[in-house]
């Protein structure tokens, strides 16, 4: 999680204590996407509520505030947790991912990215299954992460 998306869920948790910022992005260097969620779903009164909230950051960015659809990001541990079983596209920091039966040899596969069922996840990783094997892959080597639509 980046510091943009703790400072702006600080700010945001005494005025709307239920809403969830899913991730924060500065997308082009001049807008920043949020995608949030609430308990009673996201309605457009909510993205208001929340951009008016924002006011600081509208004059330094153009601000999107929107639900998080179908390809719902995965930000925080416990949103794996939430969602094993589902499928999930993973993005990965260069040498991140290994099979399971490879986590003792010293040297990994290279994966850009990985598409697979969500089968564990922990404070300090997550578990997926995929093509070529159950991966763990530490939290801090993920780049970008979210469901997979349709699943």
């Amino acid at each position: 999680m980046s510091a943009l998306q703790t400072e702006i869920e600080a700010r945001l948790s005494a005025a709307e204590p239920e809403v969830e910022v899913l991730l924060a992005e500065v997308v082009s260097g001049s807008t920043l996407r949020l995608f949030i969620d609430h308990p009673g779903g996201v309605t457009l009164a909510l993205c208001e509520r929340v951009s008016g909230h924002l006011t600081e950051y509208r004059e330094q960015y153009s601000l999107e505030v929107s639900s998080p659809g179908q390809d719902r990001p995965l930000t925080k541990p416990q949103h794996y947790t939430r969602f094993l079983g589902r499928r999930a596209r993973v993005r990965l920091r260069g040498d991140a991912a290994r099979p399971q039966e490879d986590l003792h040899k010293q040297s990994a596969p290279t994966m850009k990215q990985l598409v697979g069922e969500l089968v564990g996840a922990s404070d300090r990783d997550v578990t997926i299954a995929a093509n070529d094997g159950v991966v763990t892959i530490p939290y801090e080597q993920i780049v970008r992460s979210n469901l997979v639509p349709g699943d």
